[in-house]
């Protein structure tokens, strides 16, 4: 005996379905307003961790001023010539949902990177997973360093210092190294910058160094490491705070959205209800009416 089956109408190739259901309605509408609780608790929280940042940032910022301030006295410059050797260091975090904070990063790694002549042998050092995830893709086997477990914790300077002594303990002779991280400039805005760094040997090179009294090898070297950490702690707290900006902004939005959404929603279910209701009082008038 031939089954035949029930389908939907196909237009246009595509299957067309009928009208939600005020369940489906119901249960949308539910799941949306779940949603939207969990980005205003995320907004909230977010507030406070951007607010605590934002104070410990205007401490740390005399770390990455007094880095500036000694290669400009010292007149330290990249080595003239082909660069054989470059570092890149990238600070991110693990945790997403903040807009474009990570990936910003990345597009300008990749662009810098794309940009190289032929020849250049870079390395990459990784601060955080979300950076890692992405840069993997294209230049994974240029790997230095990765370094995880950030951004769930404000970072501090023992944080700095370990990535720190980790990429010195690689000893990769770098001639010119960049740290990328996003420089806060408001609540709504932060730019993808980059800070300088530069070996032991192209510091002990520069002409005007010994400007500085009692500056002998050793003393040099323990600067030049103290310096790097420094600069890492600053690019590190100038993300953080950037970080948390635009996740407030990134969940103020997707409440926003979710509010329109709710609107839209609770309209579509009215109606839906009012056009159920009123094609049962049909129903009831027009079988009142044949028994008539």
């Amino acid at each position: 005996m031939l089954m035949l089956k029930h389908s939907l109408p196909l237009i246009g190739g595509a299957q067309v379905r009928g009208m939600a259901t005020l369940k489906d309605l119901k249960l949308r509408l539910k799941s949306v307003k779940n949603i939207q609780k969990i980005t205003k608790s995320m907004k909230m929280v977010s507030a406070a961790k951007f607010a605590r940042a934002e104070r410990e940032l205007r401490s740390a910022r005399s770390y990455g001023a007094g880095a500036a301030s000694f290669y400009e006295k010292a007149e330290i410059k990249a080595p003239e010539g082909p660069k054989q050797k470059q570092l890149i260091v990238t600070l991110s975090s693990d945790r997403g949902l903040c807009g474009g904070v990570h990936s910003s990063l990345c597009k300008a790694i990749k662009l810098d990177v794309a940009g190289q002549a032929s020849g250049v042998e870079t390395r990459v050092v990784c601060v955080g997973d979300k950076a890692r995830n992405i840069l993997q893709r294209v230049m994974k086997d240029k790997f230095l360093v990765t370094c995880s477990d950030i951004g769930k914790k404000p970072p501090t300077f023992v944080d700095a210092s370990k990535v720190a002594q980790s990429v010195l303990g690689m000893d990769f002779g770098y001639d010119l190294g960049n740290i990328y991280y996003n420089k806060f400039r408001s609540v709504i805005s932060y730019k993808t910058s980059k800070l300088p760094i530069f070996s032991l040997d192209t510091v002990a090179a520069s002409k005007n160094i010994y400007v500085f009294d009692s500056l002998d090898a050793e003393t040099l070297r323990c600067y030049q490491e103290f310096q790097f950490a420094s600069l890492i702690f600053y690019g590190m707290k100038e993300n953080a705070t950037s970080e948390q900006s635009s996740r407030m902004s990134a969940m103020d939005n997707a409440s926003k959205n979710a509010g329109e959404m709710i609107g839209k929603l609770t309209l579509t279910y009215n109606r839906t209800r009012q056009a159920v209701i009123t094609k049962e009082l049909i129903e009831i008038v027009s079988g009142a009416s044949a028994l008539e």
